[in-house]
């Protein structure tokens, strides 16, 4: 039943009146009469006979047709179990909401015989043709479509290569997989990266061969792309993170782009990460998995490292050929040529660096963290931005003769001083993606200046001169590739309160850095931090595995996600505290904080091996099982892996 109540997470029984025997059919919707009130509900199954001697009858089939696969059903109750959610939170992410004028018209449509001079390229079922040209660059990657083709089930994590069209990378592995007769999934982060995958998909496959499922799209088009496949019109759905769920018959392969991005996890309860999902789908179907990007988070690591996964890399003579020329503004030399440069926004090897660029008739992209005009406060003397003494946070001044304070931790910092020259003064200054296209504006007259942002995301921009300046996630393609691209305000990403700051950072920075041209066609990259930083490093090289390999070293030395499994327990504290009073934690189980979340609440963290994760999602729902039967008062927020700790 549809009722998120977790001590009524289970399957009820009822009796089917003769009158909808023929319509309730296991998968469809249903109304049935509970505690009074009538409540929407899935029918999982049918049976002869049940241990319940008294049983209410089924009132309603809202509609004759079976919108939950029994595959997706089976997931939708592994994903709860994982995430110490109920069945009823899952399946309302997994099936959207009926829209009765889309499924009268592709009832109709399916009723309609069929147009024998029709192509046989739009028809479903079809062989596709696989092109392995795009994977030779990777050793394994031939071995990969070869795999997919057969039906065999390979998980990879791939490693793309600078300038890589990584649309059309999925798109080979999507026909390979319907040349072998079996049907595909692919998740992207956001519509972009989708109106991408769908066009390559489209020149791979043919029109008509898939569906795309988003919530931009409107109800009635995602509802009717959700029924054609269910019914086997397509073999193919690609989409956000809804798409996990997609009722895709002969499942063949589950594949993720870009898996580190926060999108991929979902706002509402039980929070499940797309890729997670995917992978339990791949495991629970025996389909192939495939998780790509230019950087390689820790979670994909982990997979590597525990060979459930292999990984498909380019030699590192590949990557050098390909890899723009890279080059950070705080190291030695750099410094030796340059003082300014360690605290400057735009120091001069970015500044010339831009202006060959733009004289060679090319264009160059700026990744700006922030958008807008976010103030700062930095050293009046040497422009080092102020940061709080005790917990490293930014200092702000809430009037311009005022006292600075942190905006972390709240401490004033009267006797603040510059770490860098030991000043005293300081200065408000304005950073973001608005100002930073007035302020390179005018350094370059005549040029052309494009933002791309939260406003209004680019998608392409020609390829001449011009600057564009971008907020990271929102960087347009350019024709050709960037002359150059400037990575600026390193420290905005790399100072983030974020057991993953280090990890995003390179994430980010990698996204755009693989924009640019390669160094042998005069591409180049510089970012604004000092080249000894390991994320720095890592983006130098071209070399993501090595830092998330470190990363993960890191976070089992610290007992930290996902070396372990973890789950947060928020409210009030009377209402956390009586949740874990109750839960029957598993030995090993360590109870950590609590610390302060929002609106006078707090979070209390549970920190297992990854052996019991399975017992720590059980004890938690049981113990909120409890709670709700006693009807307490005070909800508790339960999320397992949660993306922010602190």
């Amino acid at each position: 039943m549809d009722v998120p109540l977790p001590h009524l997470d289970r399957p009820f029984d009822y009796l089917v009146p003769e009158a909808l025997d023929a319509e309730a059919q296991p998968g469809v919707r249903v109304k049935v009469r509970f505690a009074g009130q009538l409540v929407d509900g899935w029918l999982l199954e049918r049976a002869e006979s049940s241990a319940h001697p008294k049983l209410a009858y089924l009132e309603k089939v809202v509609s004759p047709v079976p919108v939950l696969s029994p595959e997706v059903a089976r997931l939708a109750r592994a994903v709860a179990d994982r995430y110490a959610g109920s069945l009823a939170d899952v399946l309302r992410l997994a099936v959207p909401p009926r829209h009765a004028r889309a499924e009268k018209a592709v009832t109709a449509d399916a009723d309609a015989p069929a147009d024998p001079d029709a192509p046989a390229d739009a028809r479903p079922g079809g062989r596709a043709e696989v092109d392995p040209r795009g994977w030779r660059d990777y050793p394994a990657g031939p071995a990969l479509l070869r795999a997919l083709t057969d039906g065999r089930p390979a998980r990879a994590v791939w490693s793309a290569l600078p300038g890589e069209d990584w649309a059309d990378r999925y798109a080979d592995a999507v026909a390979a997989t319907v040349a072998g007769g079996r049907g595909a999934v692919v998740v992207v982060a956001d519509a972009r990266d989708l109106d991408r995958l769908d066009a390559a998909l489209t020149a791979v496959l043919g029109a008509g061969r898939h569906v795309r499922l988003t919530a931009a799209d409107g109800p009635a088009r995602r509802y009717r792309a959700f029924l054609a496949a269910r019914r086997g019109d397509v073999a193919v759905v690609i989409g956000t993170r809804a798409a996990m769920f997609a009722p895709v018959e002969r499942l063949g392969l589950v594949a993720i782009w870009d898996d580190g991005d926060d999108l991929h996890a979902e706002p509402r309860a039980p929070y499940p990460h797309a890729r997670d999902v995917l992978l339990t789908r791949a495991q629970l179907g025996d389909a192939a998995a495939l998780v790509g990007g230019y950087a390689r988070s820790a979670e994909a690591q982990l997979l590597v490292e525990t060979s459930w996964a292999r990984e498909v890399v380019a030699d590192r003579a590949v990557v050098r050929a390909r890899t723009p020329a890279m080059a950070p503004t705080g190291d030695d030399p750099q410094l030796a040529r340059d003082p300014g440069a360690a605290s400057a926004r735009l120091p001069s090897l970015a500044w010339t660096s831009a202006r060959d660029a733009l004289r060679a008739d090319l264009p160059v992209l700026v990744q700006v963290p922030r958008r807008g005009y976010v103030p700062s406060v930095a050293c009046a003397d040497c422009r080092t931005p102020a940061r709080c003494p005790h917990c490293a946070g930014p200092l702000a001044l809430p009037s311009a003769q005022g006292t600075p304070a942190c905006r972390w931790c709240g401490r004033v910092a009267a006797a603040y001083a510059c770490p860098e020259c030991g000043g005293r003064r300081l200065r408000a200054s304005v950073t973001g993606a608005r100002r930073t296209a007035e302020e390179l504006g005018r350094a370059f007259p005549g040029v052309p200046v494009r933002t791309s942002g939260r406003e209004e995301v680019l998608a392409t921009v020609p390829g001449g001169a011009g600057l564009v300046i971008a907020t990271p996630g929102a960087e347009p393609v350019a024709d050709g590739g960037y002359g150059a691209v400037l990575l600026l305000d390193s420290w905005a990403l790399l100072t983030r309160a974020d057991l993953r700051a280090g990890e995003e950072a390179l994430r980010r920075w990698m996204a755009a850095a693989a924009l640019a041209r390669p160094g042998t066609a005069s591409g180049r990259v510089v970012v604004v931090a000092d080249g000894a930083l390991a994320p720095v490093q890592a983006l130098l090289r071209w070399d993501s595995a090595w830092f998330a390999a470190r990363e993960l070293a890191e976070r089992r030395e610290l007992g930290f996600p996902p070396a372990v499994r973890m789950a947060s327990v928020t409210g009030v504290a009377e209402a956390v505290s009586d949740l874990l009073d109750g839960a029957r934690l598993p030995d090993g189980a360590e109870v950590l904080g609590p610390v302060p979340a929002d609106e006078g609440r707090e979070r209390m963290l549970v920190r297992v091996p990854r052996s019991r994760a399975a017992a720590l999602a059980e004890a938690l729902h049981a113990a909120a099982g409890q709670r709700s039967a006693r009807k307490a008062a005070d909800p508790v927020r339960l999320q397992v892996d949660p993306l922010v700790l602190f």
